[in-house]
């Protein structure tokens, strides 16, 4: 199901162009395919991820790539903070630059981390805890308001004694969580949250207070009242950053805070807004809001690497 088979054919609906599949990324059959190639024509390999030599940064396997190109263009934005052969080494063995896909991931993300005409609002939910601490921490110094939602919301109000519920953190994460000053004025947490010891939510659903969560029910979205408070802080935003779904967004029944705030946002209209990260994404574009940004990331992992100011290895090895 990871083959590029099925996106050769989308390129070529896209370009207007044949585009040529080789189902292998590595051998003899690869080369003479690239030697072949005449200007203007297209050759798409296989995913190099079913390559164990891609994974392991594997120096030989990466040689083996640059046998194929004259030129290396970065566009894997998405993939910049990993250390594999075809980020970090392949660059470093022909003439190579940035593409235009990448330089406007930086430029708009930059947007956000540095400098951020303010108020600065961001929005943080979904799961990726680890990730998303490191992003909660950069953003407490330079943004004037934290909105959590999500299963990061409610692992914290775990960690902090608020909310009951399941299940434990690892040891990390809750020493990061423990550090957190959740009585700094910038952080905003649900007020009130759906909940059900179900995840379809056919047994029964509640809204309630954090602290009135039973150990049985898990916290599936935030209640009217979290909606209503998160909304009326986007209202102020010059600047408004999210990642992360603030609930349960694929059932109907637990869709309606992420619904809700997404409609938000698309109408500030005075704001300069990024979203960004596979489930935040789709979440967006399913209830019709994503032509609604300014800009919409590629990246999940690498975006919240960028935005918590760690070094990507696939952006420094192009400086």
């Amino acid at each position: 199901k990871y083959s590029l088979k099925p996106v050769a054919f989308k390129l070529e609906e896209l370009l207007k162009e044949k585009v040529r599949f080789f189902k292998k990324c590595l051998g003899w059959g690869v080369k003479r395919a690239a030697n072949k190639l005449k200007p203007g024509q297209i050759l798409l390999l296989e995913n190099l991820r079913f390559e164990k030599g891609e994974i392991t940064n594997d120096e030989k396997f990466a040689k083996s790539l640059a046998e194929l190109g004259d030129v290396y263009v970065a566009e894997a934005f998405s993939v910049c903070h990993r250390h594999h052969a075809s980020v970090v080494t392949l660059p470093e063995l022909l003439p190579h630059f940035a593409g235009f896909g990448l330089l406007r991931e930086i430029d708009n993300l930059s947007r956000v981390s540095q400098n951020p005409v303010g108020p600065l609002v961001v929005v943080i939910g979904g799961v990726k805890i680890a990730s998303k601490i490191k992003v909660i921490e950069k953003f407490l110094e330079i943004a004037d308001h934290l909105l959590l939602g999500g299963k990061i919301a409610n692992i914290i109000l775990r960690v902090k004694g608020i909310s009951l519920g399941r299940p434990w953190p690892k040891e990390e994460v809750v020493e990061k969580i423990e550090k957190l000053n959740l009585t700094d004025v910038k952080v905003h947490l649900p007020v009130d949250v759906l909940v059900s010891p179900d995840k379809t939510g056919e047994v029964y659903i509640r809204e309630t207070g954090p602290a009135n969560v039973r150990k049985d029910e898990e916290i599936f979205d935030i209640g009217k009242e979290t909606i209503n408070s998160f909304g009326e802080v986007l209202k102020t935003a010059k600047t408004i950053f999210w990642s992360g779904p603030l609930g349960l967004y694929e059932n109907e029944k637990f869709a309606q805070g992420t619904k809700e705030i997404a409609g938000i946002i698309g109408k500030c209209h005075r704001a300069f807004k990024v979203v960004g990260g596979g489930d935040t994404t789709a979440a967006v574009k399913k209830f019709g809001f994503l032509d609604r940004f300014s800009f919409v990331s590629t990246g999940g992992g690498a975006m919240l690497a960028f935005l918590a100011g760690e070094e990507l290895p696939g952006i420094e090895v192009l400086k």
